[in-house]
């Protein structure tokens, strides 16, 4: 199947009568360019988001002619994190799901659904993404923030623009760390501390020095060089690539990174399962505006 044969209900999910869709996909020479499409938002991610994003990856592995993926955001900002307070959340809302990482959550309760709802779209997706055998490149500007890093730590490369900036500020609400705990195998377990302790941002900069980043560039040449770096990588063989792909990963996973993140998933789902008894929700009575809020402080 190439590019233009996707299943156009799947490759539009998110898509309103008269709106954008919340991902786009184009091609550009020998790569697929995914973009994040909520700008007005920061690119928030909403499961709309989620599922568009998961058909455009299908749509990228499925076109012969497409030999590298780049995922970046629209607007201002790369990803601003997990949407917990726009007008487009749809945490409730079940789509059409075709991977079927986990049963649905909308008519389950208590930590049925918030785990279920969880394994499905953001660490199931995030792990399915990460193993595409095609190689990735998260494009990065602007705020990059909690959920905005699984989405550019599952891309095998990173490149950021000089004013992109990282931070995971969910232990604000209790949390350790977002779902897709990959924090001690991309920036090293002393920094992870500091990072997840603090809930504070870093630099493109720090995140280049730490090995999490592979290139920082001026905002201006930021599609440049992650197009110039796709097409470079576009002309080594598919199934060489792959297979480097797969052994760099198992590699990861078997420095405990996939049994670490399950794990982690259980802590994260006490805290959650822990706010749910002690305070207003599972997260803590807390929304984009609060978290920001705090932040600030």
């Amino acid at each position: 199947m190439n590019a233009d044969q996707a299943d156009p209900d799947r490759a539009d999910n998110g898509r309103a009568d008269g709106e954008e869709p919340v991902v786009r996909y184009e091609v550009r020479g020998a790569a697929a360019l995914i973009t994040l499409n909520r700008p007005r938002y920061r690119n928030a991610q909403n499961s709309a988001m989620t599922y568009a994003l998961d058909a455009a990856f299908e749509r990228a592995v499925n076109d012969d002619d497409v030999r590298v993926i780049v995922l970046a955001g629209a607007g201002d900002h790369f990803c601003a994190g997990h949407d917990i307070g726009t007008p487009g959340r749809d945490a409730g809302v079940s789509f059409q799901r075709k991977a079927v990482l986990w049963w649905d959550h909308v008519d389950k309760a208590g930590a049925d659904a918030r785990y279920a709802r969880e394994m499905e779209v953001y660490l199931g997706m995030c792990r399915r993404w990460r193993e595409i055998p095609k190689p990735s490149i998260a494009m990065v500007h602007g705020a990059c923030i909690a959920g905005g890093l699984m989405l550019a730590w599952v891309c095998d490369l990173i490149v950021a623009s000089d004013d992109a900036f990282f931070a995971d500020p969910v232990v604000r609400m209790g949390i350790p760390g977002v779902e897709y705990f990959a924090h001690p195998w991309v920036l090293g377990p002393r920094f992870a501390k500091e990072a997840l302790f603090t809930g504070g941002r870093f630099s493109a900069q720090r995140a280049y020095e730490l090995g999490m980043v592979n290139r920082v560039v001026p905002r201006a040449e930021l599609a440049q060089t992650a197009f110039a770096l796709a097409d470079q990588i576009a002309k080594m063989p598919p199934f060489g690539l792959s297979l480097v792909k797969r052994a760099v990963n198992q590699c990861e996973d078997l420095m405990g990174m996939r049994p670490g993140m399950d794990s982690v998933f259980g802590l994260h789902h006490v805290a959650h399962a822990h706010n749910a008894e002690t305070s207003a929700d599972s997260l803590a009575g807390m929304d984009a505006r609060s978290m920001k809020s705090a932040a600030e402080q």
